[in-house]
């Protein structure tokens, strides 16, 4: 087996953690170069594993690579692509953790030339910390991880990733391009914008702020975790998934109305219905995806 040469294009959370992942597992059998931002994070790359050398200059982490791992907010994906592409080699593949693909492909199939290969990638893990400092070796494992396979890119270069990635330890699926922006709206993009809105009220509570403060406890806690996420990468999926997003937002708006309603009127039985049918649903959809991956 020849060394794979894998270069990862922002080194936090989760490339941070798809470095510390295959290093485990491949050793030296890998050389994984990681661009950061700032001196800080190159050391704190190395430091911990996650990437065998760092640096800001993008020539130097891309040079000679096998594969491309690109993880900055999405808005920068494209432009990044851009600047890298003069120092890539034939062959080379570039893959993402993008949380919305159509956006990405329909720019990428204007750019890139015909022996450079973009495999569109989407790991469904995360944690409300972000930086290299929050990344873990066992991040992806058992975690759905989306491969999207039409981007045009031959069935052996998707070999070739997924003889690499799969040491992540993840449960690969595919989707297309469009199902996959729909599907993440409604699992992760709505949820993230719903558990902001709940901080967001929250702070409108005026006069009861600090008493409010006083009663937080692991419903509020769990239920706006996901809130603490980084905030230009959500801006950036709310501007790159905004037909998705917008339409499963409204829906939810007249799932609240509905709500509302039955309350106004004092109809219990219809508040009930509403509890009881979601316990059941999230039930047996727990039921049912546990045997796939890990849902936590």
């Amino acid at each position: 087996m020849s060394k794979y040469h894998l270069a990862i294009i922002g080194v936090g959370l989760i490339g941070g953690s798809l470095g510390l992942a295959l290093k485990d597992k491949l050793g030296d059998d890998i050389y994984i170069r990681g661009l950061c931002r700032t001196k800080a994070s190159m050391d704190k790359a190395v430091e911990i594993g996650a990437v065998d050398m760092a640096d800001a200059d993008v020539e130097q982490v891309v040079r000679d690579a096998d594969i491309v791992f690109l993880s900055p907010p999405v808005l920068q994906i494209v432009p990044m692509v851009e600047k890298i592409l003069p120092y890539l080699r034939k062959g080379t593949i570039l893959t993402d953790a993008g949380s919305t693909k159509e956006y990405i492909w329909m720019r990428l199939r204007k750019l890139l030339p015909p022996d450079i290969y973009y495999i569109a990638g989407h790991p469904m893990t995360g944690r409300e910390k972000s930086g290299v400092e929050a990344a873990r070796k066992d991040l992806f494992v058992n975690k759905a991880y989306v491969i999207v396979e039409n981007t045009d890119a031959p069935p052996e270069a998707r070999e070739k990733l997924m003889e690499v990635f799969r040491h992540t330890g993840a449960n690969f699926t595919t989707l297309e391009l469009a199902e996959h922006d729909r599907c993440a709206s409604v699992i992760s993009h709505v949820p993230h914008i719903a558990a902001a809105a709940l901080v967001t009220l929250l702070n409108r509570s005026g006069n009861d702020m600090e008493s409010c403060i006083k009663l937080i406890g692991g419903g509020f806690k769990d239920t706006t975790r996901i809130a603490s996420s980084n905030a230009d990468m959500w801006a950036d999926i709310c501007m790159t998934n905004g037909k998705a997003i917008s339409a499963n937002l409204r829906e939810l708006q007249k799932i609240l109305a509905e709500v509302i309603g039955a309350i106004e009127k004092n109809d219990r039985q219809a508040i009930h219905d509403y509890f009881a049918a979601s316990k059941k649903r999230r039930d047996n959809l727990l039921e049912k995806t546990v045997r796939l991956f890990d849902p936590n």
